[in-house]
């Protein structure tokens, strides 16, 4: 312990308390420090100015949520004797770092960057924890040497007790609750707001995870709803998804000039070349933040090649490119419409895109799944458990129906009018196939 509890002033939960040395040893890592520099929405900022907020900040709400979450569960549910479900204080440590060190592995922009190198960001989160190489690793083998491994399962959702995997990732989670309220408060948006300090308190371990009791299924009811209106109205926001767009575009061009020996005679990204080069060691990874590569970005302005040179202009002056939803029956015009883009002068390789974006609310757990969710259980008067889609109709409403929409995505100019150009025709034609927000 700490001899004196240190405090971190945050805009979502008042004070964050550190009462143990590992935390904050592990705050002070560089590794840990790192994510200062990474945004926690990504390109959402240039839809919600407001959403400039970083991964560190999420990190150390997580891990604030956890504490609370183990204060509680010692003082209402203290196991008394062994196997009796109850909480064992014993976990809170680890319990504790996995929170902290869920997200260290994110790399800069975060999902867009991983599509673009195939990078996931647990499987770096675990590296990083267990690598000797890393500070943060040499302050988990302080606790014991096999306390790192201990941790990343966690992470893994490997490690024996369900109690601890479930306050970091399940369908009602630290993590997740911490985002909500985090991401809704900077982008200035009330949907992600719910009552955290009811859903904590009625929050109760038991042998197989982490119920609620049923006299809080509202609260975990609201919880559920307004996860659903922040995915719908602010991570699902069309033109974040346009500004990712641009971003995926700008990294695939630089990635295939690299690749084409076309960045000789120019400033060489270096940071970037182990990414395009597939060779990515620790080192290699931490080293990138949003910071390096809005550098590069800039640098590429000047870039003899103009589609690197578009691109990166598009993307640090916020030009997004515009979108239609397509379904099923307008997929097959997609390819006639981006050879219309092709025509005009656009390359359709780095001018035109698809974005999916979807998300299940709320899953009920399917044994024959790939991917089977834990679902949220809630403890009625006798101690029995009862899944919460069978007593909420609210809930039931949105169980298992996936959310979200298809996108073609193309430059703004698509849609001006062009009735001087010699591309006129062509433009008539595209509009044609754009009509409220949808190809037609």
């Amino acid at each position: 312990m700490l001899p004196r509890e240190k405090v971190f002033r945050d805009p979502i939960h008042n004070y964050i308390h550190v009462q143990h040395k590992v935390i904050l040893d592990l705050i002070n890592t560089k590794e840990f420090q790192r994510l200062r520099r990474v945004k926690q929405l990504g390109t959402a900022s240039f839809t919600f100015h407001g959403a400039e907020h970083s991964r560190f900040g999420h990190c150390i709400g997580v891990y604030e949520i956890t504490r609370q979450i183990c204060d509680n569960f010692q003082r209402n549910y203290s196991t008394k004797t062994p196997g009796d479900g109850l909480w064992d204080d014993n976990e809170r440590i680890v319990a504790l770092c996995a929170a902290l060190l869920h997200d260290v592995g994110h790399g800069p922009y975060s999902h867009t960057f991983e599509h673009i190198f195939n990078t996931d960001h647990e499987m770096w989160t675990r590296k990083i924890i267990t690598s000797p190489e890393t500070e943060i690793n040499q302050v988990l083998k302080q606790v014991s040497d096999d306390f790192p491994e201990k941790v990343a399962s966690v992470i893994s959702h490997t490690y024996p007790n369900p109690q601890v995997v479930q306050m970091i990732s399940s369908q009602i989670d630290a993590d997740r609750m911490d985002y909500l309220l985090r991401d809704a408060y900077f982008t200035g948006t009330k949907y992600g707001m719910f009552d955290l300090t009811r859903i904590l308190r009625v929050m109760r371990p038991y042998k197989d995870g982490i119920a609620f009791d049923y006299d809080g299924m509202h609260a975990v009811e609201d919880y559920v709803l307004s996860r659903f209106q922040m995915y719908q109205q602010v991570y699902f926001h069309p033109v974040s998804r346009g500004m990712e767009v641009v971003l995926t575009k700008l990294l695939q061009r630089a990635k295939d000039l690299y690749e084409h020996n076309h960045m000789n005679g120019f400033e060489m990204p270096s940071l970037l070349i182990p990414f395009f080069e597939n060779k990515v060691n620790i080192d290699d990874y931490l080293l990138l933040d949003d910071g390096i590569l809005n550098t590069y970005f800039t640098l590429w302005q000047s870039y003899p090649d103009e589609i690197l040179k578009d691109l990166s202009y598009r993307f640090l002056a916020r030009k997004p490119f515009k979108s239609a939803k397509y379904d099923k029956k307008t997929k097959h015009l997609l390819p006639e419409i981006a050879d219309i883009v092709e025509s005009v002068g656009f390359q359709k390789k780095y001018y035109t895109d698809t974005n999916t974006s979807y998300d299940l609310p709320y899953d009920v757990y399917n044994p024959n799944s790939n991917k089977s969710r834990t679902q949220i259980e809630i403890m009625q008067n006798d101690g029995s458990l009862i899944e919460l889609s069978t007593i909420s109709r609210l809930v039931k409403a949105l169980t298992g129906k996936i959310s979200g929409d298809e996108r073609f995505y193309f430059p703004k100019s698509m849609l001006m009018e062009h009735s001087d150009d010699i591309f006129s025709n062509e433009y008539d034609e595209f509009q044609k196939h754009i009509y409220n927000d949808t190809i037609i």
